[in-house]
């Protein structure tokens, strides 16, 4: 488990992290979520002890990361998948990380074909797309075998396959009861892909919580309808105060209200319906009213806000 008690950054004047305290539990795939200039980078830096902290603590395992004795058997990272000798080929680069972490030389072979990378593991890593390169800066996170995985903005350059490939592994991972964190800022991929959700902004916490949990709090659930009198049904629905626009499927899409209440409306008025829906709000709809006041550069001319990574 990795424990974030109290943490805080300071850079000057300015607070990148700000007395933030969560949990990450194994056996889930955690998503680390927040605007621009939130705070993610910088905390899982601290995570890292890549960065020392201002105030509180984090303890990865029960103790703080630089107290590890096999930090790579016990944590796996991907930071910066640039991060490596250019001149090194895949295959030596992973071979000089196993010697240095006392990782059997095996462990090698394993983490490049999991990790799709046997064609090129012998290529020069200077070579390598954005897409190869996120590939094996998670071969070398995966070559301790660790418990805890922090994986910062994985699906980077990756292509469609790719995407799949990672959304599998970060599930087979927690499968497997590992600590999995995940900094993302797409959120149509963490709404497939984490189980629970940590949010900052500022620095602060705003929410940890389930995935299902936030979406109830936080997304707006509309009804789409489906109707071929669309402008009776618009009329009706707005002389009972309710609220209408079209959704992305052309469909009629009422907000703050239920399937129950339409159906009372149209069965009362003789319109004619095909489909009556509940739908969810987007993770990204709820994520942007969570977050809307913790954005670090906004558009409009509003000014711009400083903060931490």
């Amino acid at each position: 488990m990795i424990e974030v008690c109290e943490l805080t950054k300071r850079f000057g004047s300015a607070t990148a992290v700000d007395a933030l305290s969560f949990h990450v539990r194994p056996g889930r795939v955690t998503g680390f979520l927040g605007p621009n200039g939130a705070g993610k980078s910088t905390t899982m830096r601290m995570m890292l002890d890549l960065d020392r902290p201002s105030g509180g603590h984090v303890r990865v395992c029960g103790k703080p990361y630089r107290r590890l004795r096999d930090p790579l058997r016990t944590v796996g990272a991907l930071l910066d998948a640039g991060a490596v000798h250019g001149g090194r080929t895949a295959r030596a680069h992973l071979r000089w990380l196993a010697r240095s972490n006392r990782i059997a030389e095996r462990r090698v072979d394993e983490v490049v074909e999991r990790t799709g990378l046997t064609s090129v593991a012998d290529r020069r890593a200077g070579t390598f797309s954005l897409g190869m390169s996120q590939r094996l800066g998670i071969a070398a996170a995966l070559l301790g075998d660790p418990a805890v995985l922090l994986l910062d903005e994985p699906v980077n350059g990756l292509d469609p396959e790719g995407i799949l490939w990672i959304r599998r592994l970060m599930r087979e991972l927690a499968a497997e009861g590992r600590t999995v964190l995940v900094s993302s800022h797409l959120m149509s991929e963490a709404a497939q892909t984490v189980d629970h959700l940590v949010v900052i902004g500022r620095g602060r916490l705003l929410a940890d919580s389930g995935t299902a949990e936030f979406l109830d709090r936080h997304a707006r659930p509309r009804v789409h309808v489906r109707t071929p009198e669309p402008e009776r049904l618009r009329a009706v629905l707005a002389g009972a105060g309710i609220r209408t626009g079209v959704g992305d499927d052309g469909t009629l899409e009422a907000a703050d209200t239920g399937p129950e209440r339409i159906g009372e409306l149209v069965a009362a008025h003789g319109l004619t319906v095909h489909e009556v829906t509940r739908r969810t709000g987007s993770l990204e709809e709820a994520f942007m009213r969570l977050t809307g006041e913790a954005v670090e550069f906004r558009s409009g001319g509003d000014s711009m806000r400083r903060g931490g990574r």
